[in-house]
């Protein structure tokens, strides 16, 4: 079994300029600027680029249960599911900033119960959520970020 060496600290961030700027505002600052972007809470989503195996990041609105973060995959609801979607379906180990915490975590798509508890909550946080879902064909995923299971020794 091959190693994989993760560099966590130094991911490329999102090539949109407002997007990055956000991100980048976000880090120097710890999320005290950056975390409530237009009035809504974001995090910091950090994943394995299934092809190139470097770390990218991305900014995504989110509602928590408990311990678990909850995103969406809408990508602005286009016709396909983000590219940091089907990263993180590659290799579900990933790391979050949530204002100035950033942590490891694993993540999932949520299942067809979870999607529909959590979309109403997403949505009330971001009502273009729905605008998004009912201009695609695609079913926009939910992704549920999970702490990683405690090591047992």
């Amino acid at each position: 079994m091959q190693t994989i060496t993760v560099d966590w600290d130094h991911p490329a961030d999102p090539a949109p300029a407002s997007a990055r700027d956000h991100v980048r505002e976000y880090v120097r600052t710890g999320g005290v600027d950056g975390h409530l972007w237009h009035g809504v809470p974001t995090l910091l989503l950090t994943t394995l680029d299934r092809a190139t195996g470097r770390t990218s990041r991305t900014p995504l609105i989110y509602t928590e249960d408990e311990d678990r973060l909850v995103v969406a995959a809408a990508g602005w609801g286009a016709p396909r599911h983000p590219a940091w979607f089907w990263n993180l379906t590659a290799h579900p180990e990933v790391r979050v900033q949530v204002g100035p915490v950033v942590r490891p975590a694993v993540a999932r798509r949520a299942t067809d119960d979870e999607r529909e508890a959590y979309w109403p909550a997403l949505a009330a946080l971001w009502p273009a959520f729905d605008d998004y879902q009912e201009h695609t064909l695609r079913v926009i995923p939910l992704v549920i970020l999970d702490p990683p299971p405690r090591a047992r020794y």
